[in-house]
């Protein structure tokens, strides 16, 4: 949303009509502990001063490597066009949907995009992130498999994802009657799952399992077989963990056995940013549809023959009784889920592969050059990967890298030690479409000369 500021007297005039003597007393409900210590934050600057100090920030330049989830893919300009429009410019669930056509239309059309992609049978909307969503799975499974509590999941997901799936079922009453519980399952030593491990580790208590591809460490994992394996050893619901921009080139969630397939849409709509926003999506086979969390669109006729939209299913409870819902998610992420539409409809099928593969090529193209320099080798030399890879560097290397490089305007990559205490050396090296030859040689000369 454009850059907005509120003279005194506009501020004096909101407060007066709520009835607030000042600031202090707005906020006055709010508990001091999240005040204490007090937030000091710099003086506030006018506009002009604020798009100054932007550009003055912003004039050294810095090529990234960085991914680990967030990736500097190439957002059309039309896509910031189109969202910026007035009617658009909120993420607000339409409470009164019949009046809300174009939101729901809008809603439909990503729910839409994303059942083609996964190939599943239905998508909602409203998830924030793609860490939210996975913990949505994973309760959703928690209460909904019956006497089941333990809920599996890779070692290969994200560090962050698993933290949040860990929140989401703290003190969570599920379907067996006791709280459920998270269990990792470790990688081999090809860096996916340990199929080996996982099967040991399945039961009837287990009420689901969440496995990524490509996984934290670029990984692209075949699926297929340990969801088989969980379907032959358990009732639990097998949950992917996908990049979108990856779906395009390889087997769908669908394909794979996946019951939920779950992910963030941030390389379609939003640029590294400031931590978002982002916008999660879910999902998932048609058993399920009464159970997901957020909304489902759908579309219909009216009286008139006239093709309509309607918020098909929404658990009344989020907004009125919090403590019977499924999902307390109400806000909707309406507006990143368009952004995301918008560029998905720009690229086509034709042009989302064709994205795909750019991210693929350039990455394999890193890949080769920078396991070419002396004491570099790939850390899953025969692993497949998409647009992310981890490299094994010499000892001490990798710290090294990160502190050098980004004083050169590189940012390398990713230091693996403080996430996997088992890679200390290792560097997760992330190319995306933006990345052009001449930047990936340039990482390739700087690195060579830290080594």
């Amino acid at each position: 949303m454009d850059y907005l500021s509120q003279t005194p007297e506009d501020r004096r005039v909101m407060l007066e009509r709520i009835g607030a003597a000042g600031v202090e007393e707005l906020f006055a409900d709010l508990p001091t502990k999240l005040l204490d210590p007090p937030i000091e934050l710099p003086p506030a600057l006018s506009e002009p001063e604020l798009l100054d100090r932007a550009a003055t920030t912003a004039a050294p330049r810095h090529v990234s490597f960085l991914g680990a989830g967030i990736y500097d893919s190439y957002i059309p300009s039309a896509v910031g066009r189109l969202i910026g429009r007035p009617e658009f410019q909120t993420a607000y669930t339409p409470y009164q949907p019949e009046i809300s056509q174009g939101t729901l239309t809008t809603i439909y059309e990503f729910q839409t995009s994303i059942c083609r992609l996964t190939g599943l049978d239905i998508a909602n909307a409203s998830i924030y992130d793609g860490a939210s969503a996975a913990g949505e799975a994973a309760a959703l499974a928690a209460r909904n498999v019956r006497k089941a509590h333990r809920v599996l999941v890779g070692c290969g997901l994200h560090p962050f994802y698993r933290r949040t799936v860990q929140t989401y079922l703290a003190d969570l009453d599920c379907a067996g009657g006791v709280c459920a519980s998270i269990e990792e399952v470790p990688l081999a030593d090809d860096g996916a799952t340990d199929l080996a491990e996982l099967e040991a580790m399945l039961s009837p208590d287990v009420a689901a399992v969440i496995l990524p591809s490509p996984n934290f460490l670029g990984v692209v994992e075949d699926l297929s077989h340990a969801f088989a394996i969980v379907k032959e050893n358990s009732k639990a619901l097998a949950v992917m963990v996908a990049n979108p921009l990856a779906l395009a080139l390889y087997k769908t969630p669908a394909a794979c056995g996946a019951d939920v397939c779950v992910g963030d849409g941030q390389p379609l709509c939003s640029p590294p940013a400031g931590g978002g926003p982002f916008v999660g999506f879910f999902a998932a086979r048609q058993k399920l549809a009464r159970k997901l969390p957020g909304r489902i669109v759908g579309r219909t006729v009216d009286a008139d023959g006239k093709t309509c939209y309607a918020l098909t299913l929404q658990t009344r409870e989020q907004h009125i009784r919090r403590e019977k819902a499924t999902s307390n998610i109400c806000t909707n992420n309406a507006l990143m889920a368009l952004a995301a539409n918008i560029n998905l409809a720009l690229l086509g099928p034709t042009g989302i592969t064709e994205l795909a593969e750019l991210n693929l090529q350039k990455a394999h193209y890193a890949a080769e050059r920078l396991g070419s320099l002396p004491g570099v080798e790939p850390l899953f030399p025969d692993a497949p990967f998409f647009n992310e890879f981890a490299l094994r560097l010499p000892p001490g290397k990798a710290a090294e890298t990160w502190e050098k490089l980004p004083r050169r305007g590189i940012v390398p990559g990713l230091p693996l030690a403080g996430l996997y205490e088992e890679y200390p050396d290792a560097l997760l090296v992330a190319v995306s479409d933006r990345r052009s030859k001449a930047e990936i040689d340039e990482l390739v000369a700087a690195l060579e000369e830290v080594l």
